[in-house]
């Protein structure tokens, strides 16, 4: 009961993050889905301390997906479920929410993958597949939730996103970029690589405006955002090895 009333309140956090995706409550996992889909919101919070050996940065995937995933323009996971399977331009094939959760641990994470018919794989599905409950397959989520495209007046201006930096965000972040265990690291080895989306100029600034700085997010200007975006990513980074394999470990057919 106790995993059903977390998940319960999942949806009630989603709609006071930003909007209702619809104005009546959505259908919630009960049972063994439900204890699932909280242990996938738990390993989204807490990455680093469940899933230590597929995370190489320091930082879990509530670094880019605000309060969970369930805020508007935050890197929500609401209504995502809904997309797939679909087709993914980076990998030129049609992909499950699996490779989807995969890239981020390959990119964001600098790390590998859980396997993907591992308990903590199938619970992070289980969460972020409850967040989508009650929307029709292929609709996607409401525009309201996804990261909004800006853009910036005039030139970024890197002396100026350096300035900005050091007033908004050297405080969570410091002076190298480094984070610390709260807050994520921005540049240095142990950040994301240079494979990640959110190392794409639009979708940090994007990010920038809509949730940073985090005691008075929406305060920066697009121009703002951008700046202190392109500031950011001119700091070296791990470099995505594309080559590496990845492989799972094998399972008797009667897993299955």
């Amino acid at each position: 009961m106790r995993a059903v009333a977390t998940v319960a309140l999942i949806a009630l956090t989603a709609c006071a993050s930003g909007g209702a995706y619809r104005a009546a409550p959505r259908p919630r996992a009960t049972g063994a889905a439900a204890e699932m889909a909280a242990y996938g919101r738990e390993l989204i919070l807490h990455t680093r301390k469940h899933l230590r050996p597929y995370v190489t940065a320091n930082m879990d995937c509530a670094a880019c997906h605000v309060n969970a995933g369930t805020k508007a323009r935050g890197g929500s996971f609401v209504g995502i479920a809904a997309e797939f399977p679909q087709w993914n331009k980076r990998a030129h094939r049609v992909i499950a929410l699996q490779d989807r959760l995969a890239e981020c641990f390959l990119y964001s994470m600098n790390g590998h993958p859980p396997s993907y018919y591992s308990r903590e794989m199938l619970a992070m599905v289980a969460y972020i597949t409850d967040l989508s409950r009650g929307i029709p397959m292929g609709s996607g989520p409401d525009p309201r939730y996804r990261l909004a495209q800006i853009t910036p007046p005039k030139p970024v201006d890197i002396p100026s996103g350096a300035h900005l930096y050091a007033q908004k965000c050297i405080h969570c972040h410091g002076a190298g970029g480094a984070g610390n265990n709260t807050y994520p690291p921005l540049w240095g080895q142990r950040s994301f690589n240079a494979g990640a989306g959110m190392h794409r100029l639009e979708t940090m600034a994007s990010f920038i405006r809509y949730n940073m700085p985090r005691n008075a997010p929406g305060t920066l200007t697009d121009q703002q955002s951008f700046d202190i975006a392109a500031f950011v990513l001119r700091h070296k980074r791990p470099t995505f090895q594309g080559a590496r394999q990845v492989t799972f470990p094998g399972e008797p057919a009667r897993y299955f």
